[in-house]
């Protein structure tokens, strides 16, 4: 008897696992779309997600957001998803290549890099230049990132080496170390200081506007709510869409 009782009590435990992973809080019956986006869309695609649920009852949008080649390297191994927007072609060209997207990409976006820098600026850090200075603690992307590809860029064409305490895989990494005071200054996106509410402060110069980076979206061939994937692109690349991105600190693209 006792072991009938445990071999049902293990039973009943695996049903319960299994019905939370079924339904995984999102209401009986939805629909989910799953959208990977680069880090750099947390704010403004957390938005539209929200409106998109509102004028699609019955769906649920699962955003994950992380570096665009971290991204592009989860989808070649099989991640599930509907849409991937990425921080830079290169990055979509490696989904598109695999043969993964439905479709032609649409750019829907740009962004341009700045410095951030702790609010009171403790290395007086006032230029591209000064990032260089001995003793300055910098941060910057990875070069397979987005904005690690802008930097790399940046230090080519204007002479400027530059001399990482660490290399982040997403740029909100990069940004996290300039608000906690690990780092002196770290090289973001312009609308990552407009997100941060005050814990950073932007040192615009004039060379990042000979990097920037345009942001392309598209529906993938595996997903399963094509509709939905299609809808969603509707959305970002449309009025609603282009209002937010630019709410939020996005050049056209």
């Amino acid at each position: 008897m006792r072991r009938a009782a445990a071999i049902l009590l293990a039973a009943a435990l695996a049903a319960g696992t299994a019905g939370c992973g079924a339904t995984g809080g999102s209401g009986s019956g939805a629909r989910v779309l799953t959208v990977f986006a680069a880090a750099s869309l947390k704010a403004p695609f957390t938005a539209l997600a929200q409106s998109f649920e509102a004028s699609h009852p019955g769906t649920r949008v699962s955003l994950s957001f992380a570096g665009s080649s971290d991204l592009a390297t989860q989808l070649g191994q099989g991640a599930p998803a509907d849409v991937f927007a990425s921080a830079d072609p290169a990055n979509m060209a490696k989904v598109t290549g695999a043969g993964l997207a439905e479709g032609s990409p649409r750019n829907f976006a740009s962004n341009t890099l700045t410095i951030a820098v702790p609010p009171a600026n403790p290395a007086g850090i006032g230029s591209f230049a000064d990032l260089a200075k001995p003793g300055v603690r910098v941060v910057v992307c990875a070069r397979q990132v987005p904005c690690g590809a802008a930097a790399a860029a940046l230090q080519s064409r204007n002479g400027v080496i530059l001399a990482p305490v660490s290399e982040e895989s997403a740029v909100t990494d990069v940004l996290g170390k300039v608000a906690s005071g690990e780092a002196d200054a770290g090289l973001v996106y312009v609308t990552d200081v407009k997100g941060a509410a005050g814990k950073v402060k932007g040192v615009p110069f004039p060379e990042a506007a000979s990097a920037v980076n345009t942001y392309p979206i598209a529906a993938l061939r595996g997903g399963r709510e094509k509709n939905l994937a299609q809808a969603f692109l509707d959305e970002v690349t449309g009025a609603e869409g282009q209002k937010v991105l630019a709410d939020a600190g996005f050049g056209r693209p």
